[in-house]
């Protein structure tokens, strides 16, 4: 889609001040998110402590992330159901918990990275 508008460095820098304007909103709104945010900040030293190659680090981290980018996403969602109308639907509903579940997916995500690298590590002859 061509829209008018600014390109290169200024669109660049529009666009990445919109996203500080996201995790802002993100941290301020949502408990969830803030929640992720705070584990990251021990879950980043266990991960340096627990990989043993570049790959695994990366994986422990990136499903980290995983989590963190399903919750804006769910919260976006979200917002936008609320936006259009507070009474019941069930296609809000529907939205909602499938935003819901996609968060769920990603702390799955989760636990299969670091405990199948945790387990490689302390019982590698299994």
């Amino acid at each position: 889609m061509n829209k008018p508008g600014r390109r290169g460095l200024p669109r660049l820098m529009d666009a990445t001040k919109y996203s500080m304007r996201g995790f802002r909103a993100a941290w301020t709104h949502e408990e969830g998110f803030r929640t992720e945010c705070i584990l990251m900040l021990f879950l980043t030293p266990a991960a340096v402590l627990l990989a043993q190659t570049g790959i695994e680090f990366i994986l422990l981290i990136c499903s980290c992330l995983m989590v963190m980018l399903a919750e804006i996403i769910n919260s976006a969602i979200e917002a936008v159901v609320d936006r259009v109308g507070l009474e019941r639907h069930p296609l809000s509903g529907q939205a909602k918990d499938l935003g819901s579940a996609a968060v769920f997916i990603c702390m799955m995500m989760v636990l299969l990275v670091w405990g199948t690298i945790a387990f490689n590590r302390f019982w590698p002859a299994l």
